[in-house]
Protein backbone atom coordinates (compact mmCIF):
# COMPACT_ATOMS: atom_id res chain seq x y z
CA UNK A 1 0.00 0.00 0.00
CA UNK A 2 1.32 3.43 -0.96
CA UNK A 3 1.01 5.92 1.88
CA UNK A 4 1.28 9.60 1.02
CA UNK A 5 2.61 11.66 3.91
CA UNK A 6 1.40 15.23 4.06
CA UNK A 7 3.98 17.84 4.99
CA UNK A 8 3.33 20.27 7.85
CA UNK A 9 3.17 23.02 5.25
CA UNK A 10 0.29 21.30 3.45
CA UNK A 11 -2.34 22.88 5.67
CA UNK A 12 -6.04 22.41 5.05
CA UNK A 13 -7.93 25.50 3.96
CA UNK A 14 -9.94 25.36 7.18
CA UNK A 15 -6.71 25.43 9.18
CA UNK A 16 -5.23 28.55 7.58
CA UNK A 17 -5.15 31.55 9.86
CA UNK A 18 -7.12 34.61 8.73
CA UNK A 19 -5.18 37.18 6.74
CA UNK A 20 -5.43 39.99 9.28
CA UNK A 21 -4.05 37.83 12.08
CA UNK A 22 -1.23 36.55 9.89
CA UNK A 23 -0.29 39.99 8.54
CA UNK A 24 -0.20 41.43 12.06
CA UNK A 25 2.14 38.60 13.06
CA UNK A 26 4.35 39.26 10.04
CA UNK A 27 4.36 42.96 10.83
CA UNK A 28 5.53 42.18 14.37
CA UNK A 29 8.40 40.06 13.06
CA UNK A 30 9.37 42.68 10.48
CA UNK A 31 9.37 45.41 13.11
CA UNK A 32 11.61 43.34 15.38
CA UNK A 33 13.98 42.73 12.49
CA UNK A 34 14.15 46.44 11.71
CA UNK A 35 15.09 47.11 15.32
CA UNK A 36 18.31 45.16 15.02
CA UNK A 37 17.55 41.70 13.64
CA UNK A 38 17.15 40.26 17.15
CA UNK A 39 16.50 36.53 17.35
CA UNK A 40 14.36 37.11 20.43
CA UNK A 41 11.14 39.10 20.07
CA UNK A 42 8.04 39.55 22.22
CA UNK A 43 5.75 36.53 21.87
CA UNK A 44 2.45 37.09 20.04
CA UNK A 45 -0.43 36.45 22.36
CA UNK A 46 -4.09 37.14 22.90
CA UNK A 47 -4.33 38.42 26.47
CA UNK A 48 -7.27 36.24 27.48
CA UNK A 49 -4.97 34.06 29.61
CA UNK A 50 -5.32 36.55 32.42
CA UNK A 51 -3.51 35.80 35.66
CA UNK A 52 -0.64 33.87 34.08
CA UNK A 53 2.68 35.73 33.72
CA UNK A 54 3.82 36.46 30.20
CA UNK A 55 7.18 35.41 28.81
CA UNK A 56 9.01 38.56 27.79
CA UNK A 57 11.13 36.99 25.06
CA UNK A 58 10.39 33.99 22.90
CA UNK A 59 12.22 32.90 19.76
CA UNK A 60 9.91 32.69 16.77
CA UNK A 61 9.94 29.51 14.71
CA UNK A 62 8.28 28.48 11.45
CA UNK A 63 6.41 25.54 12.99
CA UNK A 64 2.72 25.92 12.24
CA UNK A 65 2.98 29.58 11.27
CA UNK A 66 0.05 29.18 8.85
CA UNK A 67 -2.16 27.21 11.24
CA UNK A 68 -4.99 28.91 13.06
CA UNK A 69 -4.78 27.99 16.78
CA UNK A 70 -7.70 26.60 18.69
CA UNK A 71 -9.11 29.24 21.02
CA UNK A 72 -7.53 29.68 24.42
CA UNK A 73 -10.83 28.92 26.13
CA UNK A 74 -11.11 25.52 24.42
CA UNK A 75 -7.46 24.64 25.04
CA UNK A 76 -7.80 25.37 28.75
CA UNK A 77 -11.33 23.94 29.21
CA UNK A 78 -11.24 20.63 27.33
CA UNK A 79 -8.47 18.53 28.86
CA UNK A 80 -7.41 15.05 29.92
CA UNK A 81 -5.64 15.28 33.27
CA UNK A 82 -6.88 12.38 35.38
CA UNK A 83 -5.12 13.61 38.51
CA UNK A 84 -7.93 16.16 38.66
CA UNK A 85 -10.80 13.98 37.45
CA UNK A 86 -11.84 11.98 34.40
CA UNK A 87 -14.18 14.57 32.89
CA UNK A 88 -12.90 16.93 30.20
CA UNK A 89 -13.95 19.98 32.24
CA UNK A 90 -12.66 18.63 35.58
CA UNK A 91 -9.05 19.85 35.28
CA UNK A 92 -10.10 23.48 34.89
CA UNK A 93 -12.43 23.15 37.87
CA UNK A 94 -10.07 21.40 40.25
CA UNK A 95 -6.46 22.08 39.20
CA UNK A 96 -6.26 25.23 41.33
CA UNK A 97 -4.93 22.97 44.11
CA UNK A 98 -1.69 22.44 42.17
CA UNK A 99 1.21 24.63 43.34
CA UNK A 100 3.68 24.88 40.41
CA UNK A 101 6.07 27.21 42.24
CA UNK A 102 8.58 26.37 43.56
CA UNK A 103 9.22 23.23 41.49
CA UNK A 104 12.09 20.77 41.26
CA UNK A 105 12.94 17.93 38.86
CA UNK A 106 15.01 14.88 39.77
CA UNK A 107 17.38 13.63 37.07
CA UNK A 108 18.71 10.08 37.46
CA UNK A 109 20.00 7.01 35.67
CA UNK A 110 22.67 6.77 32.98
CA UNK A 111 23.58 10.44 32.89
CA UNK A 112 26.69 12.40 33.80
CA UNK A 113 24.80 15.17 35.59
CA UNK A 114 22.25 13.56 37.92
CA UNK A 115 20.70 15.47 40.77
CA UNK A 116 17.73 17.54 41.81
CA UNK A 117 17.32 20.66 39.72
CA UNK A 118 15.15 23.66 40.37
CA UNK A 119 12.81 24.55 37.52
CA UNK A 120 14.97 27.57 36.73
CA UNK A 121 18.07 25.37 36.42
CA UNK A 122 16.63 23.43 33.50
CA UNK A 123 14.28 25.95 31.90
CA UNK A 124 16.44 28.76 30.51
CA UNK A 125 14.44 31.76 29.21
CA UNK A 126 16.85 32.45 26.36
CA UNK A 127 16.14 28.97 24.92
CA UNK A 128 12.36 29.36 24.76
CA UNK A 129 10.62 28.98 21.40
CA UNK A 130 7.10 29.38 20.10
CA UNK A 131 5.83 26.37 18.14
CA UNK A 132 2.31 25.90 16.84
CA UNK A 133 1.61 22.17 16.65
CA UNK A 134 -1.30 20.02 15.64
CA UNK A 135 -2.19 17.84 18.63
CA UNK A 136 -4.22 14.63 18.33
CA UNK A 137 -6.02 12.86 21.17
CA UNK A 138 -6.48 9.10 21.11
CA UNK A 139 -10.21 9.76 21.55
CA UNK A 140 -10.30 11.08 17.97
CA UNK A 141 -10.37 14.81 18.61
CA UNK A 142 -7.66 17.32 17.84
CA UNK A 143 -6.55 20.91 18.41
CA UNK A 144 -3.89 23.33 17.19
CA UNK A 145 -1.91 24.69 20.16
CA UNK A 146 0.71 27.48 20.23
CA UNK A 147 3.22 26.11 22.71
CA UNK A 148 6.08 27.94 24.36
CA UNK A 149 8.87 25.59 25.32
CA UNK A 150 12.41 24.32 25.00
CA UNK A 151 13.45 21.46 22.69
CA UNK A 152 14.01 18.44 24.92
CA UNK A 153 17.22 17.72 23.01
CA UNK A 154 18.79 20.92 24.36
CA UNK A 155 18.06 19.86 27.95
CA UNK A 156 19.32 16.32 27.32
CA UNK A 157 22.58 17.57 25.83
CA UNK A 158 23.23 19.67 28.93
CA UNK A 159 22.64 16.65 31.17
CA UNK A 160 24.91 14.48 29.00
CA UNK A 161 23.50 10.93 29.16
CA UNK A 162 25.88 8.01 28.72
CA UNK A 163 25.83 5.47 25.90
CA UNK A 164 23.75 3.14 28.10
CA UNK A 165 20.79 5.52 27.98
CA UNK A 166 18.46 3.98 25.39
CA UNK A 167 15.24 5.48 26.75
CA UNK A 168 14.05 8.52 28.70
CA UNK A 169 11.44 7.95 31.43
CA UNK A 170 9.25 10.63 32.97
CA UNK A 171 7.18 10.82 36.14
CA UNK A 172 4.40 13.15 37.25
CA UNK A 173 4.03 14.63 40.72
CA UNK A 174 2.50 12.28 43.32
CA UNK A 175 0.70 14.39 45.93
CA UNK A 176 -2.92 13.72 46.85
CA UNK A 177 -3.26 17.17 48.42
CA UNK A 178 -2.31 18.90 45.19
CA UNK A 179 -3.77 16.26 42.88
CA UNK A 180 -6.87 15.02 44.73
CA UNK A 181 -8.00 12.40 42.20
CA UNK A 182 -4.85 10.41 43.00
CA UNK A 183 -6.84 9.22 46.00
CA UNK A 184 -8.79 7.00 43.62
CA UNK A 185 -7.40 3.98 41.71
CA UNK A 186 -8.18 5.37 38.26
CA UNK A 187 -4.59 4.58 37.30
CA UNK A 188 -1.56 3.16 39.09
CA UNK A 189 -0.16 6.47 40.35
CA UNK A 190 2.09 8.30 39.77
CA UNK A 191 1.61 8.81 36.04
CA UNK A 192 4.66 7.65 34.08
CA UNK A 193 5.71 7.82 30.44
CA UNK A 194 8.71 7.18 28.26
CA UNK A 195 10.37 7.70 24.90
CA UNK A 196 13.21 6.10 23.04
CA UNK A 197 16.27 8.30 23.27
CA UNK A 198 16.14 9.08 19.53
CA UNK A 199 12.49 10.13 19.86
CA UNK A 200 13.41 12.35 22.79
CA UNK A 201 16.23 13.91 20.78
CA UNK A 202 14.08 14.56 17.72
CA UNK A 203 13.86 18.31 16.98
CA UNK A 204 10.05 18.22 17.25
CA UNK A 205 10.01 16.98 20.87
CA UNK A 206 9.36 19.84 23.26
CA UNK A 207 9.28 20.51 26.98
CA UNK A 208 6.41 22.98 27.06
CA UNK A 209 6.19 25.65 29.75
CA UNK A 210 3.51 27.88 28.24
CA UNK A 211 0.75 28.48 25.72
CA UNK A 212 -0.15 31.66 23.86
CA UNK A 213 3.01 33.32 25.17
CA UNK A 214 2.14 32.86 28.85
CA UNK A 215 2.94 30.31 31.54
CA UNK A 216 1.08 26.99 31.39
CA UNK A 217 -2.22 26.98 33.26
CA UNK A 218 -2.39 24.24 35.88
CA UNK A 219 -4.92 22.22 33.90
CA UNK A 220 -2.55 22.05 30.93
CA UNK A 221 0.33 20.54 32.91
CA UNK A 222 2.07 23.35 34.78
CA UNK A 223 4.85 24.07 35.21
CA UNK A 224 6.35 21.80 32.53
CA UNK A 225 5.07 18.99 30.35
CA UNK A 226 6.14 16.87 27.44
CA UNK A 227 4.88 17.59 23.90
CA UNK A 228 5.43 14.97 21.18
CA UNK A 229 3.15 16.10 18.34
CA UNK A 230 3.31 12.95 16.20
CA UNK A 231 2.02 10.82 19.08
CA UNK A 232 -1.38 10.65 20.77
CA UNK A 233 -1.88 13.20 23.50
CA UNK A 234 -1.60 10.87 26.50
CA UNK A 235 2.15 10.56 25.78
CA UNK A 236 2.45 14.23 26.76
CA UNK A 237 3.02 13.66 30.46
CA UNK A 238 2.23 16.69 32.63
CA UNK A 239 3.67 18.30 35.78
CA UNK A 240 6.96 16.41 35.46
CA UNK A 241 9.04 15.86 38.61
CA UNK A 242 11.44 13.15 37.46
CA UNK A 243 13.45 12.40 34.31
CA UNK A 244 15.40 9.13 34.18
CA UNK A 245 17.81 7.85 31.54
CA UNK A 246 17.40 4.08 31.39
CA UNK A 247 18.60 1.09 29.39
CA UNK A 248 15.32 -0.84 29.19
CA UNK A 249 11.98 0.30 27.83
CA UNK A 250 10.21 2.09 30.70
CA UNK A 251 6.62 1.60 31.73
CA UNK A 252 3.89 3.97 30.63
CA UNK A 253 0.67 4.42 32.58
CA UNK A 254 -1.99 3.77 29.95
CA UNK A 255 -0.03 0.89 28.47
CA UNK A 256 0.00 -0.73 31.92
CA UNK A 257 -3.70 0.02 32.40
CA UNK A 258 -4.87 -1.38 29.06
CA UNK A 259 -2.03 -2.85 26.96
CA UNK A 260 -4.40 -3.99 24.20
CA UNK A 261 -5.63 -0.41 23.73
CA UNK A 262 -2.60 1.81 24.37
CA UNK A 263 0.84 0.87 23.06
CA UNK A 264 4.19 2.20 24.19
CA UNK A 265 4.83 4.02 20.93
CA UNK A 266 1.33 5.49 20.48
CA UNK A 267 2.17 7.10 17.16
CA UNK A 268 -0.80 8.70 15.43
CA UNK A 269 -1.71 6.11 12.82
CA UNK A 270 -5.06 6.15 10.98
CA UNK A 271 -4.48 2.55 9.84
CA UNK A 272 -4.44 1.14 13.39
CA UNK A 273 -7.80 1.50 15.09
CA UNK A 274 -8.39 1.67 18.79
CA UNK A 275 -10.26 -1.52 19.78
CA UNK A 276 -13.37 0.55 20.52
CA UNK A 277 -13.31 3.17 17.73
CA UNK A 278 -11.72 4.10 14.43
CA UNK A 279 -8.66 6.34 14.23
CA UNK A 280 -9.14 7.12 10.53
CA UNK A 281 -10.86 10.45 11.16
CA UNK A 282 -10.85 13.09 13.87
CA UNK A 283 -12.98 15.98 15.05
CA UNK A 284 -11.02 19.22 15.00
CA UNK A 285 -11.90 21.53 17.89
CA UNK A 286 -11.58 25.16 16.86
CA UNK A 287 -13.21 26.53 20.00
CA UNK A 288 -15.10 29.07 17.90
CA UNK A 289 -18.82 29.00 18.43
CA UNK A 290 -18.75 27.53 21.92
CA UNK A 291 -20.05 24.01 22.44
CA UNK A 292 -20.93 23.76 18.74
CA UNK A 293 -17.20 23.44 18.05
CA UNK A 294 -17.25 19.99 19.64
CA UNK A 295 -19.53 18.86 16.84
CA UNK A 296 -17.49 20.28 13.97
CA UNK A 297 -17.02 18.32 10.76
CA UNK A 298 -14.56 15.43 10.92
CA UNK A 299 -11.35 15.49 8.92
CA UNK A 300 -9.00 12.71 7.83
CA UNK A 301 -6.31 11.76 10.33
CA UNK A 302 -2.81 12.11 8.94
CA UNK A 303 -0.06 9.54 9.44
CA UNK A 304 2.15 10.67 12.32
CA UNK A 305 -0.33 13.54 12.72
CA UNK A 306 1.15 15.23 9.63
CA UNK A 307 4.77 15.08 10.80
CA UNK A 308 5.85 12.02 8.81
CA UNK A 309 8.53 13.92 6.92
CA UNK A 310 10.28 14.63 10.23
CA UNK A 311 9.79 11.33 12.07
CA UNK A 312 9.02 8.43 9.72
CA UNK A 313 12.71 7.46 9.55
CA UNK A 314 12.65 6.74 13.29
CA UNK A 315 10.47 3.70 12.63
CA UNK A 316 12.02 2.17 9.51
CA UNK A 317 11.72 -1.60 9.70
CA UNK A 318 9.36 -1.44 12.71
CA UNK A 319 5.99 -3.16 12.41
CA UNK A 320 3.65 -0.28 13.31
CA UNK A 321 0.72 -2.70 13.76
CA UNK A 322 2.60 -4.73 16.36
CA UNK A 323 4.45 -1.79 17.91
CA UNK A 324 1.47 0.55 18.02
Amino acid sequence: MLIKFRKPSDALTSEIVNKGFYMNRRKLLSTASALGGMALVPAFLPTANAGHPQFTTVKKTSWGKDLKPTTLDAITSHNNFYEFGSGKSDPKKYAHTLKPKPWSIEVSGHVEKPGIFNYEDLIKPHLMEERIYRMRCVEAWSMVIPWVGIPLAKIIKRLNPTSKAKYVAFQTLLDIQQMPSQKFPILDWPYVEGLRIDEAMNPLTLIAVGIFGEELPNQNGAPLRLVVPWKYGFKGIKSIVKISFVEQQPQSSWNMQAPNEYGFYSNVNPQVDHPRWSQKRERFITGEGGIAALFSKKIDTLMFNGYAEEVADLYKGLDLYKHF
